[in-house]
């Protein structure tokens, strides 16, 4: 092992520790190591949540319930690969609920839109906004399969295990909802085509 490779390892064991360490501060009722996890999953919690709803604000709230959830379970959460994975599952779970509940999507005012980020590599906005809209009349579990697969980056075991399914139903699920997308964005593209032809 290289020196920058073995100074890498030593980090991200360094980072695991500390991890660990704020989880049991924190389980022993220390606010500041709370804020620390906190911190640390925050990102992965709001983008689950953000990609899934589709809504900034909804999933501002959801994160809160979901850390604050966290905050009256420490108790039982054994292990930092617990913690994530608990956080995922609740996410997950939450996110699903509140599909369910919302009946129609909010209409996004013009001063709430985000700004158009001028580092992103160019893309067709069309494409976009209609993979948006074929996601989002997806059932919730294979939206969030969906989501959990390719904007989290989990793989099939991993997505099992959070939404408590059995992997090959998992992996039934992504290849049908996969085959749902493909389906309703060729036949929305074709739609366009001939809209302008």
């Amino acid at each position: 092992m290289d020196q920058e490779a073995a100074n890498q390892y030593a980090g991200g064991q360094e980072g695991r520790l500390e991890l660990a360490l704020a989880l049991e501060r924190a389980s022993a009722g220390d606010s500041n190591a709370f804020a620390e996890l906190v911190r640390e999953h925050q990102g992965m919690v709001f983008s689950i949540a953000y990609h899934y709803l589709q809504d900034r604000s909804l999933a501002e709230d959801l994160a809160q319930e979901v850390f604050l959830e966290l905050y009256q379970n420490l108790g039982r959460i054994q292990s930092t690969a617990h913690l994530t994975f608990w956080l995922r599952r609740v996410t997950a779970n939450r996110c699903i609920d509140q599909g369910r509940k919302k009946l129609r999507r909010r209409e996004l005012a013009l001063e709430e839109s985000p700004e158009p980020a001028a580092d992103d590599p160019p893309s067709d906005p069309l494409l976009l906004q209609r993979f948006r809209q074929s996601l989002a009349v997806l059932p919730e579990r294979q939206r969030m399969v969906v989501i959990l697969r390719f904007q989290e980056g989990l793989g099939p075991a991993e997505i099992a295990e959070a939404l408590e399914m059995p992997v090959n139903t998992v992996k039934s699920t992504l290849h049908r909802s996969l085959e749902e997308l493909r389906k309703g964005l060729t036949r929305k593209l074709r739609e366009v085509r001939y809209a302008f032809f």
